[in-house]
């Protein structure tokens, strides 16, 4: 996207610097990786970037509301309600669209949003394995309020450690190590000297959680919460001594509720010139938008891409029976404005957000990118291309 470091980045590449450069991330964390690494980072222009900054800050002072958490208890099922949710999300992750305008410049479109832990130890890795293997100029990071990776590690210990002893923090997961993201889970174990557990190895006794580290039983009072409680309903008969709805003595850093909370179900709430058009389909009472070739359905509760619908038709929405739990968000035109050798790439960016409980509002640490050349970004939509996959995003200084 930055002209000048596009231009230099693609003359330096090689093939040979690509395949070092995923043979030192295998290798530094054998059998984890198990997505499709991009052979470029994304360079962003200043102009861009404030666009994005802008356009976040706009959102977050929303979720900032005072009457944000009484806008979204509905957000929350029922019987996945966790107690001991914190006063507001540990983390946010917004996603955008790098797209053109009318006239020819490039814009951010807001995607969804998350009130989710991303990869955060992954992500930092991957940004420094860029810089070693690539000519990445000194004008362009990938950190925010920090200059170092050691400094973001510190930010990140405080943040998901506070004051508690690794030992006693866990990163908990369903089954982590078969999760694509298990890498990550290696990273910030590497980084923060935190272990992931599965939900399965819980005890519980009382109100008290423990694990168990080389047969020895560790209290467990601070938990890292990667695990998309949705995804449990795909274990129907899984048993566990420990239940996520029980009321328990621990600290949540990233409480389950905020994962409902700040979604695809805040999009309705938020306005600005780079955020789509979004309302539940509830709020249509019948009276859809006549062109619904320009919008996209996206079911509330369901994640990974799953259950949207590109191609809208009027019958698909007459068909639902629960359109409170359905958005209708209008499209948006992925530009391709990556150069590869072969062609031109798509690209979206998250921006990834620390929120320590005792401030006012969330922080701004770092951010990942995702290439594409297919319809949607993701896996399934790019088997056999090149030029995407996962990557790392350098912002212009």
């Amino acid at each position: 996207m930055h002209k000048e470091a596009r231009e230099a980045f693609n003359q330096s590449f090689s093939e040979k610097k690509y395949e070092e450069f995923v043979t030192y991330i295998e290798s530094s964390f054998p059998g984890q990786l198990e997505f499709r690494l991009a052979e470029t980072p994304v360079f962003v222009p200043t102009d861009l970037k404030e666009k994005i900054l802008q356009t976040s800050e706009q959102i977050i002072e929303t979720l900032c509301s005072p009457d944000f958490v009484a806008r979204t208890d509905r957000a929350v099922p029922g019987n996945q309600y966790v107690p001991g949710e914190n006063s507001h999300s540990s983390f946010l992750a917004i996603d955008f669209a790098i797209c053109k305008s009318e006239t020819g410049e490039l814009e951010p479109q807001l995607i969804e949003l998350q009130g989710f832990p991303s990869v955060f130890g992954y992500q930092a890795f991957l940004s420094e394995a860029f810089k070693t293997h690539f000519e990445v100029a000194e004008n362009f990071g990938y950190l925010f309020g920090t200059e170092h990776y050691n400094e973001y590690v510190a930010k990140l210990k405080s943040l998901i450690l506070a004051d508690e002893d690794p030992e006693s923090v866990i990163l908990l997961e369903i089954f982590p190590e078969k999760q694509k993201t298990r890498i990550d889970f290696a990273a910030t174990e590497e980084m923060l000297g935190i272990k992931a557990v599965c939900y399965t190895k819980l005890i519980r006794e009382g109100r008290e959680l423990f694990y168990l580290k080389d047969e020895r039983k560790i209290r467990i009072k601070r938990i890292y919460n990667r695990l998309i409680f949705d995804d449990l309903l795909n274990y129907p008969d899984l048993i566990t001594n420990y239940h996520f709805t029980d009321e328990v003595d621990v600290s949540w850093v990233g409480h389950p509720n905020w994962f409902f909370r700040i979604s695809k179900f805040s999009m309705p709430f938020l306005q600005g010139k780079y955020i789509p058009e979004t309302r539940f389909v509830s709020d249509y009472q019948g009276q859809f938008p006549a062109n619904l070739e320009n919008f996209v359905l996206k079911p509330l509760f369901s994640f990974a891409g799953s259950g949207v619908k590109l191609h809208v038709t009027l019958s698909d929405l007459e068909a639902i029976s629960d359109p409170e739990n359905y958005i209708l968000q209008r499209k948006v035109a992925y530009e391709p404005v990556i150069q590869a050798p072969d062609g031109m790439v798509k690209c979206e960016i998250r921006m990834m957000y620390g929120w320590d409980d005792h401030s006012e509002k969330p922080e701004l640490l770092i951010s990942l990118s995702r290439l594409s050349r297919g319809e949607m970004i993701g896996v399934r939509f790019n088997k056999d291309f090149t030029w995407v996959g996962s990557s790392a995003t350098f912002f212009e200084k």
